[in-house]
């Protein structure tokens, strides 16, 4: 492709002399698991999300296991959280041992909707299901980089006595009231992976919270449950971050807030130029400031569309193509809302157009002129 719907090669060329300094700073200490860049780096990551403390992890789906098991969630336990999202959320239920039950969204922001969510509790109080188990947490999804309704999700949690763990893999950075996704919620689970908005050179995740004891038991956790080495206090798991990945993340969190609003221009120069095209643009609350991890649009001829684009070296993605409860490893065994109407429209509609910090307000204009020549043609052929 001409056009990569996303380049994290770009963003390591950026920053390239001052990632292969901290590379260098590493293998020359000698010390490459859970030293000083990866303390160095929750430090530095808890003070930029607004919180206490930070506990690294080897990916974002343990990070989001490893919130849940030290909240205490675990079998015989359900989880709320939604079908559209990267199955990363479901599978990280399961491996801590709950059950997923899966909500619909808001089809303006695609994130929980937070009137699903509480239909689906009462459901669940009024009907209790062994198979199921009590419903005990809520994960909402701050979905490409547009925070999810905080202020009714916390609500309806604090109604039901509910943990809420927010998953931010992809809103590195993005506010709603004022506070930063990662900060509302008993703790909240991020995800480095290349190409997030803070993405590694490699993989990692990380832990967030303002309780001291959850912090204490996630650290534990992510190591055996040793407080002493060889010593298991409780049964843990094997997720630690490499002092490279910590080194690294360090230099690019230096810049995260500058290459977000680049995203956010870039955004704005589609809005401008799309704006007289058949398709549904990306929406911002009044209350929120969007980090553009994806730029998605929608249309009822999504994959002309796209054939279209990818004939002109133009690459799109679509996040995510079938909601999790339609996947093969999925479907027809994990409890659901009773419509999920509009997560089912959305993935046949959704596609994500490039966008990225290093992306030309140029190129974004050659992609908008595809667009507008591909509904013109459209037109003409109706």
């Amino acid at each position: 492709m001409a056009i990569l719907p996303a380049d994290p090669k770009a963003n390591y060329l950026a920053h390239k002399q001052e990632i292969e300094d901290a590379v260098a700073r590493v293998l020359e200490s000698g010390w490459y698991i859970l030293g000083k860049e990866v303390t160095a780096f929750e430090e530095e990551f808890a003070a930029y999300i607004g919180v206490r403390h930070a506990i690294g992890a080897a990916s974002g789906t343990d990070a989001l296991e490893l919130a849940l098991r030290a909240c205490g969630i675990g079998h015989g336990d359900a989880v709320i959280t939604v079908s559209h999202t990267a199955v990363a959320t479901v599978a990280a239920i399961e491996l801590a041992g709950a059950t997923p039950v899966l909500v619909d969204i808001d089809p303006a922001t695609y994130t929980m909707d937070p009137g699903s969510l509480e239909s689906t509790l009462t459901e669940l109080m009024r009907r209790p299901s062994p198979s199921v188990g009590r419903p005990k947490a809520i994960i909402p999804v701050h979905l490409y980089g547009h925070p999810a309704d905080m202020p009714a999700i916390m609500s309806i949690a604090q109604r039901y006595d509910l943990a809420v763990i927010e998953d931010c893999a992809q809103s590195h950075g993005a506010v709603l009231g004022g506070g930063k996704t990662g900060a509302w919620g008993r703790m909240s689970a991020f995800s480095f992976y290349p190409t997030k908005n803070l993405g590694a050179l490699g993989d990692g995740g990380m832990v967030v919270t303002d309780d001291a004891d959850l912090a204490e038991r996630a650290r534990l956790l992510r190591e055996y449950g040793w407080r002493e080495r060889y010593i298991s206090e409780m049964q843990g798991m094997n997720t630690r971050l490499d002092e490279l990945q910590a080194a690294i993340l360090r230099v690019k969190l230096r810049y995260l807030d500058e290459e977000n609003e680049k995203r956010r221009k870039l955004a704005q120069r589609y809005d401008s130029l799309l704006a007289d095209t058949a398709l549904t643009l990306p929406l911002t609350r009044p209350d929120a400031v969007h980090v553009y991890h994806q730029y998605v649009v929608r249309s009822g001829r999504r994959d002309a569309l796209r054939a279209h684009l990818r004939e002109r070296g133009i690459g799109t993605l679509i996040h995510y193509p079938a909601p999790v409860h339609l996947q093969p490893a999925y479907r027809d065994r994990l409890p659901t809302a009773a419509s999920l109407q509009q997560t089912q429209e959305a993935v046949r509609q959704i596609l994500s157009l490039p966008i990225f910090p290093e992306l030309s307000e140029e190129l974004v204009g050659t992609i908008a002129d595809h667009i507008a020549a591909w509904q013109r043609s459209a037109s003409e052929a109706s």
